[in-house]
């Protein structure tokens, strides 16, 4: 398996932060600081998902180089699903927040 990407890397620290930063807000009643802390989070979990697909490309290319065509389209299937499930999920996170107000 690959090292983590600098996508992986960056995107658990902006889902730490966005975390520390949601927390802070809901304790000082701060819905601004709190809001902005979820927008992170979820660029965060946005990066850390592109880097997954970029280390599953790099180990799909460094370990299977000979079938890695044959492999593609369902790779590409499954990153393309992934892909609308998490958008659904976060789409969802944001009409619960909506109608949380």
């Amino acid at each position: 398996m690959s090292t983590p990407s600098d996508s992986t890397i960056k995107g658990k620290y902006d889902e730490v932060a966005g975390k520390v930063k949601q927390s802070v807000g809901e304790a000082i009643n701060d819905q601004s600081l709190a809001n902005k802390g979820t927008v992170q989070q979820v660029k965060g979990h946005a990066e850390q998902a592109w880097g997954s697909v970029k280390e599953g490309a790099q180990d799909i290319k460094d370990e299977h180089k000979a079938h890695a065509q044959d492999n593609a389209h369902d790779v590409r299937e499954k990153v393309s699903s992934t892909a609308q499930n998490a958008k659904e999920s976060i789409k969802s996170a944001v009409e619960g927040i909506r109608n949380q107000q």
